[in-house]
């Protein structure tokens, strides 16, 4: 476990299953079987290895935030409105984020004194496909200037200030879109998830001022980031893709419909181009190298298992 000049505290699966210590799991194969994502396969026992001993941490830093608000509030003689507590959630396409990130909803929404646990994607903060085409920017879809930032941003401080309700944008993966007659209500949760491949990117800073630019990672309060080989990550990729293929783009209202009628060699081909010059691009660019930014990192294998937790010192 220990680890000469890391930042981090390495623990093999294992290790860090001890650290459930008597945490129930009330999570059933049922609600297990609804949370995960396409092609992939999380077993009971991972989730009693890996992400409920992180519910537990969680939940301990959940409680300790707020007893600081408490203690802060008492000392200035006022009364505030409960701020979220906000885990932001980062990792490639394809390397299963999004099933990590429904599992923590759930677990955590298992905890008697945070019942109300909120989860938002970054998806639907992209520009819709009208701007991005207007910018020339649809073959780069999910690389940071991509989105709508500010308002992003906007929404995380509406917030984070315990606005009673804050809408966010809902993005449709079957029309590759955003939704524009389509808004999610968000209603002062107890915690709330943010999941997406850039979140976890450094501020930016202005030439002029040189001051530096908020960002979304400026309003986590605990970051977790997923994180596979390259080469594993390609291959889930694709396998994801040939499911597409055989189900989703079927539907004729689908925006990938025209890759429905490949055969499977045709499809491999065009899973393999695509994460070549878009998704290995972005991940080499501007994800990958905001892991270390994470105060933990979910490593899995070759067959999408999680092998190890890497969890920051300080």
């Amino acid at each position: 476990m220990k680890e000469a000049f890391s930042q981090y505290l390495t623990f093999r699966r294992k290790e860090w299953a001890s650290l459930r210590l008597s945490t129930p799991l009330l999570l059933s194969e049922m609600e297990l079987q609804q949370l995960q994502g396409l092609n992939e396969q999380v077993s009971i026992a991972e989730v009693s290895d890996v992400y409920l001993p992180l519910s537990r941490l969680l939940n301990l830093y959940v409680s300790a935030n707020r007893y600081r608000e408490e203690m802060t509030q008492a000392f200035l003689g006022t009364l505030t409105s409960h701020v979220p507590y906000i885990i932001g959630i980062a990792g490639s396409v394809a390397v299963g984020k999004s099933t990590t990130s429904r599992i923590m909803q759930a677990l955590m929404a298992k905890w008697p004194n945070h019942p109300k646990v909120d989860l938002v994607t970054t998806d639907g903060f992209l520009y819709p496909n009208r701007i991005l085409q207007k910018k020339g920017l649809m073959k780069r879809k999910g690389f940071p200037e991509s989105y709508d930032v500010r308002s992003l941003l906007k929404f995380l401080m509406d917030v984070k200030a315990g606005q009673p309700e804050v809408s966010v944008p809902v993005y449709s993966h079957l029309t590759y879109d955003v939704v524009p007659t389509k808004r999610y209500i968000i209603r002062q949760p107890d915690i709330l998830i943010v999941e997406g491949l850039n979140v976890l990117q450094t501020p930016t800073v202005d030439k002029a001022t040189q001051a530096s630019k908020l960002f979304v990672s400026d309003f986590f309060n605990f970051s977790i980031y997923v994180h596979a080989q390259e080469r594993n990550i390609r291959q889930w990729y694709i396998d994801r893709f040939q499911t597409l293929r055989r189900t989703a783009f079927q539907n004729p209202e689908s925006y990938f419909h025209r890759y429905g009628a490949l055969t499977e060699e045709q499809a491999a081909e065009v899973a393999n181009d695509i994460w070549d010059d878009i998704n290995a691009v972005n991940l080499k660019e501007n994800i990958y190298p905001t892991m270390e930014r994470a105060h933990l990192i979910v490593g899995k294998g070759g067959n999408h298992s999680v092998e190890s937790v890497k969890l920051r010192k300080l």
